[in-house]
Parts: C-alpha cells; structure tokens; sequence
C-alpha cells in the first residue's frame, strides 16, 4: 500500500521544497476562497450573471500577456525576486479586496480591477515559481514533485469552493478575504526562505525579442511542443464545464447543488490522483502516459455525456440517482487530466534548457488558462444543434481520435523516456 501514495521524497531531500510546498499548500485554498468569493460579491452587487462573467475576461487577459512576458522576465532575473516580487502583489491585491469589503465599498470595476492586477500577477509568479522546482530537486524526482503540487490543487479545489460559501454566508466577505490574505502570508514564507536563484549564463534581456526566442525554440522541440499540443485537445474538445448549469436543471437535476458536487467531483479525482502517484515516479514512457490519460480524459468525458443522455430531459427539480454516476465520470476525468498534468509538467521540466524555463512555463500558463476557454465558447455553441448529453459524447469521442491523431504523427513523443529525455 505504501508504494502506492504519493512519494514525499522530495520533501524529505529538498528542505527549499519543502517549504515552498508547504507554503503553497496553505495558500491555495485561500486562494480558491477569494476566487469563489469575489463572483459571489459582484453577482451579490448586480444581481446579474453578465457581471460576473465578465469576470472571466478581466482575468484571463492580463494572465495571458502577463504569462508571456513574466516568463521571460524569470529567466533574466533571480526567480526567488521574480517570484517573491509577483506574490508581494498578490498579496496586496487581496488585502484590497479585504479592505473594499470592510469598508462596503460596493464598486464593481474596482474589484474588476483588483482581478485584473491579481491575475497579472499570477501570470508572472507561476512561471517563476515552476522554473524553480528543477533547481531544487533531482531531475529523476520532478513527477513525485509535480504530483505533490496536484494532491494540493485536488484539494484546494475540492475544499476551497465548499469553505467560500459557508464562510460567506456566515462571516461576510471581509473575514473571507481575510483568511485568503493571512494564508498567503505562508506563500510568501516559502518563497522567502529560499536560496538566491540567478539567471543562466545564456539568459537574455526580457522582452519581446526574447518572448519570440522561446516561441523559436518551441518549434523546434516537437516533444516539448506536443505537451501543449495534447493539452489543448483535450481542453477544447472535451470541455465540460460551461455544460454544468444546464445538466443540473435540466437533465440530472438538482440545480447549483448538482453543479457543486460534479465539480467537486472532478477535484476529487485530481486529489487521489494525487495521493496514490507512488507508481508515477517509475514511469519512464511519460509520453505515452500523457497520451493515454487524455484518451482516459475523452473517454470519462463520453462517458458523462452518455449518462446524461440517459437522464433525458425531464427538468427535475430535485436531485436524482443519474447524479451518481456522472460524479464518478467526472472523478474519473480529474484522475486523467492530474496524471496527464503530472507528466506534460515533468516533461517540460526536464526536457527545457534552464535558460528557456520560465518562457515556456509561461507558453503552459496560457495554454491552461486559455484552452479551457477556448473549450466553454464552443461547448455553448454547439448546443445551438445537439443536447448537452450529445455535446459531450461527441466531444469525449472527438478527444479520443485527435490525441490517438496527434500521436501517431508524433511517434517520438510517445516513445520519450525519462531517462534520456530529449525535446
């Protein structure tokens, strides 16, 4: 049994990790409390879902500039400064939301604002702060460490969502942005507790030319390229989670509490994923292995929508037994897309020069945030012609052919091995 859960060998050999895992660890589900909270007082404000979808859009502009440049900008500098610099700015962002909910300022654009300078920020701190965990572990332990950091993503996920209503509810928005600014504090313990990080000899200036430079360099590492790739397949293909409110008042039943639990659901999956990734480590095929968990992603993601084609439209009022296994098709999803996500981030790792590191950590900050995107638009359109239940089988089967595709035009990254890890 023991072989099975997560290895904490890297926590254990790399005190630096372990502090930077640690610290993150506390703050991610503050973070998740503060994400939840701020559309529940904006929709709390205008009593609007447009509102609170534009949301979305100041978020994921700023990320994905941001991401662009922030990774260039860690590879030139010291990325426990960049990092640290970056978290300084998350942190006070949150502080500013705290402070407009104590004060009842009750002003959307200001918390659009203070979404928009956050999720910059994050664009330059995540890059940062992935170029930095190969510099603390060894190279053969980087799955083991990137499944630690998605057993704490499954449950902040899971955890973080449920606490923000309850606390909302219970303490109001300033005590709940509170929390988040408190637990940020460990986040930037971690990162303070680190060694210097300099630059590589061949870094370069930050900037446009240099952003083009690892855009260069990723058409020229088709393993590498193929990380992403696959990625997007799966996000756009099979994106289920602008689906979600319809299933729950329409097919399953249940409304937002059908919502909360499938999403739970697939947090979930991430998490045990998570706990059991012992065997992850011994993987030297991880090509293979990100290829096959996508097509485990398209298939769970066919499977949901067969069970939602099941149900039927029969707009239930309350919850209704469909609802079991369309969690467990969801939980089955968030195991395939933590173990995919495990490997495209260890391959990327270890099969990038130092000195490229932070550019195309930042190339994966916009594929992650953006793909998912891409994924909900066309989701939602094509509901315009098929059922929910339809979109999704069609698309869960779609992801199967275009990973299965993709691979087979790229025989190289199926056979990349760990050992000998070429980009």
């Amino acid at each position: 049994m023991a072989k099975l859960l997560a290895d904490i060998t890297p926590l254990k050999e790399s005190p630096a990790f372990r502090r930077l895992w640690l610290g993150a660890s506390v703050a991610a589900i503050g973070t998740q409390l503060t994400l939840v909270a701020v559309s529940l007082e904006v929709y709390r404000l205008t009593q609007e879902s447009f509102y609170v979808g534009l949301l979305g859009i100041f978020a994921l502009v700023p990320l994905v500039f941001a991401g662009l440049y922030g990774g260039s900008i860690s590879d030139a500098y010291d990325r426990r400064k960049v990092a640290l610099i970056a978290s300084l700015v998350l942190w006070a962002t949150t502080a500013g939301l705290a402070l407009q909910a104590w004060l009842e300022i009750g002003n959307i654009w200001l918390l659009y604002a203070l979404v928009a300078i956050q999720s910059g920020a994050q664009g330059i701190n995540g890059p940062a702060r992935s170029a930095i965990i190969p510099l603390l572990v060894r190279k053969d332990l980087l799955p083991a460490a990137n499944a630690l950091s998605m057993l704490t993503f499954g449950l902040s996920m899971t955890a973080g969502p449920l606490l923000a209503g309850v606390l909302v509810a219970t303490i109001g928005f300033g005590w709940t942005y509170t929390i988040d600014v408190i637990s940020f504090t460990f986040a930037l313990w971690g990162l303070f507790k680190l060694p210097p990080l300099p630059p590589s000899k061949d870094a370069v200036r930050p900037g446009l030319r240099s952003v083009v430079e690892g855009f260069r360099f990723l058409g020229t590492r088709p393993n590498v390229r193929m990380t992403f790739i696959i990625d997007l397949i799966a996000m756009i293909c099979a994106q289920p989670r602008a689906l979600m409110p319809a299933i729950g008042a329409v097919m399953i039943g249940g409304g937002e509490t059908t919502v909360g639990v499938l999403l739970a659901s697939t947090a979930v999956g991430a998490f045990l994923a998570g706990l059991f990734s012992g065997p992850l480590g011994r993987v030297r095929k991880q090509g293979s292995a990100v290829v096959w968990s996508v097509i485990g992603w398209g298939a769970s993601i066919a499977g949901f929508g067969l069970v939602v084609l099941l149900a039927g439209d029969a707009r239930r009022d309350g919850v209704t037994l469909w609802l079991i296994p369309a969690a467990l098709c969801c939980a089955l999803a968030g195991i395939s897309d933590s173990v995919s996500a495990v490997f495209r981030t260890t391959i990327l790792q270890a099969a990038t020069p130092d000195h490229m590191r932070g550019r195309l950590q930042g190339v994966f900050i916009v594929v992650v945030a953006g793909g998912p995107r891409v994924g909900d638009m066309l989701a939602g359109g094509v509901t315009q012609f098929l059922s929910e239940g339809g979109v999704l089988l069609l698309g869960g089967l779609l992801c199967i052919v275009m990973a299965w595709l993709a691979s087979r035009l790229q025989p190289g990254f199926v056979a990349y091995d760990a050992k000998h890890p070429v980009p």
